[in-house]
């Protein structure tokens, strides 16, 4: 069976992303240190909301208007992988009217944008479980997953009903389900059997991890893939982002030195280097 072509940033049919309302431009970041994939938590909707004296569903209808600014921002400066938290396992402890209201309002966010992500060359992909979230909402994600499935300008995965302990537990489940069957080896699982197993297995790790809201916590977000992501906390309520906020992150990533469990000896490092000048003389 012949592949279909993807759909990559060359591509006449895909559009580039519509400018900042202010004329804002990405920072001129190498592109080895551009984040390759960043997770965003979508916190303070609420409280944005009862600041204003507003229903807390008025916050969430905000932030429709920022995953599109985010998405745009991500292509700008050249990040590939964008997941944002939509909705937890742990959110089903809320109010039975904020609940439903935000099954349906994840469910016509896709349906919605959808058209405008496709157009950009997004691949839109879901991450979370299936049980108790409504059957429109699963055929609403798989339908955009399916519909954008050959774009790869960027990933955008929604998280929806999506845990990190979960997602773990889950791909456990399914390792020892296989491994009772005589299909797997239980000596010969590891890390990478475990990745393998995620509910998207070709996601590479977090590599820049955005709080907002004021929160200092990760809440249960991409715990496996975020085991060596740099963490950047911003005070502001996830309405009022916009692309700004992820450039200054992917600036601030850009300063950081990630040795990854690695380090180096300077004292040693140092003596090497003045031993080698003394060499250089002699």
């Amino acid at each position: 069976m012949l592949r279909r072509r993807g759909r990559g940033s060359d591509d006449p049919s895909v559009k580039a992303p519509a400018p900042h309302a202010e004329g804002a431009t990405p920072p001129d970041l190498p592109a080895e240190l551009v984040p390759k994939h960043v997770a965003i938590v979508m916190d303070g909707n609420g409280r944005w909301a009862n600041e204003r004296g507003l229903p807390r569903v008025e916050g969430h209808k905000r932030g429709e208007q920022v995953v599109l600014e985010l998405a745009r921002g991500a292509i700008e400066i050249g990040v590939k992988w964008l997941s944002l938290y939509a909705f937890s396992t742990e959110n089903w402890k809320r109010s039975p009217d904020e609940v439903k209201f935000l099954m349906g309002f994840n469910r016509d966010v896709i349906a919605r944008r959808v058209d405008e992500l496709d157009e950009l060359g997004v691949r839109v992909r879901w991450a979370g479980r299936k049980p108790r979230l409504w059957r429109s909402v699963v055929n609403t994600l798989q339908a955009a997953e399916e519909r954008t499935s050959r774009n790869e300008v960027m990933n955008l995965t929604m998280c929806v009903n999506y845990g990190g302990r979960a997602e773990v537990g889950d791909a456990a489940r399914e390792i020892a389900r296989l491994a009772a069957a005589g299909k797997i080896n239980p000596e010969k699982v590891d890390e990478r059997t475990v990745a393998r197993h995620l509910y998207q297995s070709e996601m590479p790790d977090v590599d820049l991890f955005i709080r907002p809201s004021g929160e200092q916590r990760t809440s249960n977000f991409l715990l496996w893939q975020s085991a060596y992501a740099e963490l950047v906390f911003q005070d502001t309520l996830f309405p009022d982002v916009d692309r700004r906020h992820l450039w200054r992150a992917c600036e601030q990533y850009a300063r950081r030195d990630r040795r990854f469990g690695g380090a180096v000896d300077r004292a040693a490092q140092d003596e090497s280097t003045t031993e080698t000048a003394q060499e250089g003389i002699s």
